[in-house]
């Protein structure tokens, strides 16, 4: 049993904020709505969206927001070219795209919005302000709720 639990932790921590480059590898998606946002360092309207961004991202515990280099970057160079750009918001190794099941964006930025199953729900294309994901994520809400 001990070494059970040893072992629960490994696997734990290897996925959290403190794994070795500090970036996990995927989000745990399930229980809230998401929005993942793909996003380049060449790319100056991801530069222009990513405030709006992270307001969104801390306007709700029940919303979670996420960040996929587009170009794949990893480590110290991830974390450099987030920091050069102020993203706030957790920021994913890998795209959950490939998990999920989801078309791999062609144009920046990109954002999607998923249910709390994480199915696509929506797919913007171009900045975003974060009234506009508001009102993406709310239409996206609403035509998820069955009607009565």
């Amino acid at each position: 049993m001990k070494y059970l639990a040893v072992l629960a932790l490994a696997v734990l921590s290897a996925c959290s904020p403190g794994a070795p480059d500090g970036v996990p590898e995927e989000a745990t998606l399930g229980g809230n709505w998401a929005v993942i946002n793909y996003w380049a360092i060449w790319c100056a309207p991801c530069r222009e969206e990513i405030p709006e961004l992270n307001r969104l991202a801390f306007s709700s515990s029940e919303l979670d927001v996420y960040a996929v280099n587009f170009d794949e970057v990893q480590g110290e160079e991830l974390r450099t070219q987030a920091a050069e750009l102020d993203i706030q918001f957790p920021l994913l190794a890998t795209d959950p795209g490939v998990r999920l099941g989801l078309v791999r964006p062609t144009v920046l930025p990109t954002t999607l919005i998923l249910n709390p199953a994480g199915e696509e729900m929506t797919r913007l294309i171009g900045p975003q302000t974060e009234a506009s994901l508001r009102k993406e994520l709310r239409l996206a809400q609403q035509a998820a709720t069955p009607s009565n």
